[in-house]
């Protein structure tokens, strides 16, 4: 179906040269065959469809355990830790709004970066986004851990057997099968899942406040935070908290594919934070009222159950209720997935424009509007992270966690991009000046916070990316490899930094750092980071704007 034309926003000069001369010359492709895939992008999707999206990305099955495991950590004082992670999200979201609303383009988290600071800082979460595609067959599991609940023959032990393997690739393949014909089938079936998403928890929380209420149970049971105020740091990241919010990225990846994108984006992913935030809390007060007390004796951190809110369900006799909830918890893992492996495919086609992938996969079907050798490039992936190798559900679990750290580059690039706008590109968010760098560093304490455990895997395979940008572009000259070494050298930096101070805190460390001094010092460390990071770029963006102008000699 033909598409409407749509007005190109045009960039700044300086902006402009950095598309130009890192972004596209330096991968050997020119502008018209760049521009030309992206007019093949169907601009069809609105703020529902973009908000569906969001929602539907950010409440996956983990809404089933967030608030067990929150209340076991810190009791009620888990409610404060939904809001607090709510705002917190928010303002890491701001950025990406400004990016996606002003700068609109699919898979942008992995582009902005490469404007903002070139192609070192670029390849480095190019690569980092690539393995995070073993988040999608995290999903796909959970699917048959519920279905398991039916069909226990899915698992040999603690693993997959073959016959769940093989209907692991069948779920994962219908996936992109679902993905393969154009974003208007997309969008409406997602809004479908989204629908049932909020319909089955919001039925869970009014009838559990209706029919298992306690009265007092806020300061009963040691009060309202039993464990210490500082037991609402470990809920974030011990209690599933910070991961529960993730997603809300998702509608900035399409914003190259909506209608209105200075208008939808910001509503879309500023709404799908809202109304997630809020269900969590409703979740939450479901859960601390209807535990019965019997169950509290050894306080919120005696309480076990397999599946909390189904098991509460059956103990009040709500037994419909509770068959609904394993169902829901099939579903609800499948929308994330869904949405996953449709951002994912978005990602991977600008990674071919970043000279990460083979320009191959930048290519777009024409008919339906989709990047389909990148989307079948991200199925393929997560089969290959089904396959059950000894450990490899290990570093599964933790790959998902690498899209974090584009949250923090985003939040460089909008500040480093916005600062040579000089008001010819006004973004959608006011006071981004500031706005940028405390997203910085709440984007590092969501990192930090995700535990030693995990960052012991995620860093050092982010790391990878540093090398294989040498490998990519090994043919270069030295000269301007150790030019972009410079210039992205303060990314590995703060990766490294990180990594230690994670080694010697309080969240999975050695403890030698304790809570909250741990954070307080992260905090500082990254505010040091974006200011070298933001200098970085505004030297990388003079630069590149030098090598445009006629004028001035081509670097050799």
């Amino acid at each position: 179906m033909s598409q409407p034309p749509v007005e190109e926003t045009p960039l700044p000069d300086a902006v402009n040269a950095a598309r130009t001369a890192t972004g596209v010359a330096a991968a050997g492709l020119g502008n018209a065959e760049v521009r030309g895939e992206e007019r093949k992008l169907h601009r069809g999707l609105g703020c529902w469809g973009l908000g569906a999206i969001g929602f539907s990305d950010i409440v996956g099955s983990g809404w089933l355990f967030g608030a067990m495991y929150a209340a076991r950590i810190a009791g009620p004082l888990s409610l404060l830790c939904w809001l607090a992670v709510g705002a917190l999200a928010g303002l890491v979201a701001m950025v990406m709004v400004e990016l996606g609303a002003s700068r609109p383009e699919a898979g942008g988290t992995v582009r902005w970066p490469l404007y903002a600071n070139g192609p070192l800082v670029a390849s480095v979460i190019s690569w980092a986004v690539l393995l995070s595609v073993g988040a999608h067959a995290a999903e796909v599991t959970a699917i048959l851990g519920y279905l398991s609940h039916w069909l226990p023959w899915l698992y040999d032990g603690a693993r997959l057997s073959w016959a769940g393997v093989a209907l692991a690739i069948a779920i994962t393949v219908s996936l992109g099968a679902l993905n393969w014909f154009g974003v208007r089938l997309f969008a409406r079936v997602n809004l479908l899942v989204s629908i049932v998403k909020l319909a089955v928890p919001t039925l869970t929380v009014i009838l559990l406040l209706a029919s298992g209420f306690h009265p007092h149970r806020l300061t009963e049971h040691g009060g309202f935070a039993p464990y210490g105020w500082s037991a609402g740091l470990s809920a974030l990241s011990m209690g599933g908290i910070i991961y529960s919010v993730n997603g809300f990225q998702a509608p900035v990846e399409f914003s190259g594919e909506a209608r209105d994108p200075r208008r939808d984006v910001p509503r879309a992913v500023l709404t799908a934070i809202a109304l997630a935030v809020l269900l969590y809390v409703g979740l939450q007060l479901a859960y601390l009222f209807a535990v019965p007390e019997q169950a509290l004796v050894h306080g919120w951190r005696g309480v076990r159950f397999d599946s909390p809110f189904g098991q509460l369900a059956l103990l009040l006799n709500l037994h419909w209720l509770a068959f609904l909830l394993y169902a829901d918890a099939v579903v609800s893992p499948g929308g994330g997935a869904f949405v996953g492996v449709a951002a994912h495919a978005r990602r991977t086609y600008a990674l071919a424009k970043n000279r990460m992938l083979p320009h191959w996969f930048m290519r777009v079907h024409a008919g339906s509007g989709i990047p389909r050798r990148g989307l079948a490039l991200n199925v393929a992936m997560t089969l290959l992270f089904l396959l059950p190798f000894g450990g490899w559900q290990d570093v599964v679990s933790t790959v998902g966690d690498l899209f974090l750290l584009g949250y923090a580059t985003s939040a460089v690039a909008a500040y480093t991009l916005r600062a040579v706008d000089r008001g010819r590109l006004s973004g959608w968010v006011p006071g981004v000046r500031w706005i940028a760098p405390v997203s910085f560093v709440v984007a590092t304490l969501f990192v930090y916070w995700s535990s030693w455990h995990r960052l012991r895997v995620t860093l050092p395979l982010a790391l990878l990316g540093a090398p294989l940008f040498w490998l990519v572009r090994r043919h270069e000259p030295t000269a301007v490899l150790l030019r972009e070494v410079r210039k992205g050298c303060w990314l590995l930096a703060w990766l490294i930094g990180l990594l230690a101070l994670s080694a010697l805190g309080d969240f999975g460390g050695a403890g030698a750092l304790p809570q909250p001094y741990d954070s307080l010092l992260v905090a500082g460390f990254s505010l040091g980071m974006f200011c070298w990071g933001v200098g970085s770029g505004r030297r990388h963006l003079a630069e590149t704007d030098a090598l445009s102008r006629p004028e001035t000699p081509s670097a050799p």
